[in-house]
């Protein structure tokens, strides 16, 4: 009876993060719908990508904010869960978990910041549009599925490797889709694409990572 008090107490705090990512579910649905649903799907149906792109794409647009916030709490929540499995460490506090949200939540910001700057200095930004929406997109899809998949796991008996295992399929998948989907631009450009996947993917992933474990 004590061992279970204590493993409600200590995930309580996960119970209210998933809690608040529902409420940002119930929130975009109220603000756009139709773009929930879009954002959703996006990486089963392209048709979704294409009617983004035509639409406002500013930071600062409630939906997005509120998407980019259930993107990165998400996201965080598997690499702290990675973090725990990984070091064998029975002691999940939020404490412990604060600094990973704080470090992906500024990955994300400075690099969206860089790419803005970049395509605006070399006056690109129409030409990639498509390409930056789709990887986001395809990105909020994954963080919708990976959520369904956090809430099974913290309370089902599904062993959190299979988390593991689902989440780099869906990378990927996300990977070779948005590969496919831009194949055009990427081929043309291509050096500039290799450039663009080391300088902004692979090393603020790398130091990331190094930084949290």
């Amino acid at each position: 009876m004590q061992a279970i008090e204590k493993i409600t107490a200590t995930n309580s705090w996960i119970t209210a993060v998933l809690m608040l990512l529902f409420l940002c579910i119930v929130l975009l649905k109220i603000l756009d719908a139709n773009r929930l649903k879009s954002n959703a799907l996006s990486l089963f149906n392209i048709h979704f990508v294409e009617n983004e792109s035509d639409k406002n794409s500013n930071f600062f647009n409630p939906f997005r904010f509120v998407i980019f916030t259930f993107t990165v709490v998400v996201l965080s929540l598997v690499i702290y869960s990675f973090k725990t499995y990984y070091l064998s460490t029975n002691i999940v506090n939020f404490s412990s978990y604060l600094p990973i949200f704080l470090g992906l939540l500024s990955y994300f910001i400075i690099k969206r910041v860089l790419e803005y700057l970049l395509f605006y200095l070399f006056l690109i930004k129409n030409e990639v549009r498509f390409f930056i929406i789709s990887k986001i997109n395809y990105l909020h899809t994954i963080t919708f599925l990976l959520y369904i998949a956090v809430v099974l796991t913290e309370y089902s008996s599904l062993k959190k490797l299979y988390l593991f295992y689902f989440a780099a399929l869906l990378f990927i998948v996300r990977f070779v889709i948005h590969v496919v989907s831009n194949k055009k631009l990427i081929f043309n450009k291509l050096f500039y694409f290799i450039l663009y996947i080391c300088a902004f993917e692979i090393a603020p992933l790398f130091i990331l990572f190094k930084l949290m474990f």
